[in-house]
């Protein structure tokens, strides 16, 4: 029936009136209550926006190193620092704050939390070194760091995987064939 057009009511009328199907008990109170028609969209979806989007977009223009941040991790409960700053601007300018001055407060205010972690952190490497215990992973890594960990292990991996040490002993053998040729 995906040749015809319509709902299920306009498909099932017009195979009863072509005597292609007897007409089912459901039909006539169907015609009399017909379900609701919900508007198509024309082909072109829009693009979904948030009010703090503008704002995100001007916080990864000026640290484009946040970029990095996963925008969603499913199992997290905080937002990333880029959404957090549009949120904040936005409050702050339901409260009557210039945008400027909310985008120049917001800014601080993420400054001011970053530079907080990297001094708890050297607080907790302190404290464990005067432990003598060894000084505990970082609780606020960088986003590039935390990508390089999770390579790290491909990377060390190509100097020792044997297809891989074949496949650079034939490149080199190709290099020095076409150094003598």
């Amino acid at each position: 029936m995906s040749f015809m057009k319509g709902d299920l009511l306009t498909k099932t009328r017009k195979l009863v009136n072509g005597l292609a199907k007897p007409q089912p008990v459901w039909l006539k109170a169907m015609e009399q209550a017909p379900p609701a028609t919900f508007p198509r969209p024309d082909g072109k979806l829009k693009a979904i926006s948030l009010p703090e989007d503008v704002y995100i977009k001007k916080f990864f223009q000026k640290y484009p190193v946040a970029k990095g941040h996963d925008a969603i991790k499913i199992s997290a409960y905080d937002p990333p620092p880029a959404r957090l700053f549009g949120l904040r601007v936005l409050e702050l300018k339901e409260q009557g704050v210039p945008e400027e001055e909310a985008m120049a407060v917001a800014d601080m205010e993420y400054r001011k939390e970053k530079k907080e972690k990297k001094k708890a952190y050297a607080r907790l490497k302190q404290i464990a070194h005067l432990q003598g215990k060894k000084p505990p992973p970082n609780p606020y890594p960088s986003a590039i760091k935390e990508r390089q960990a999770l390579e790290r292990k491909f990377v060390r991996e190509r100097f020792s995987s044997p297809e891989i040490l074949k496949i650079v002993e034939k490149i080199k053998e190709e290099r020095r064939a076409e150094r003598f040729n």
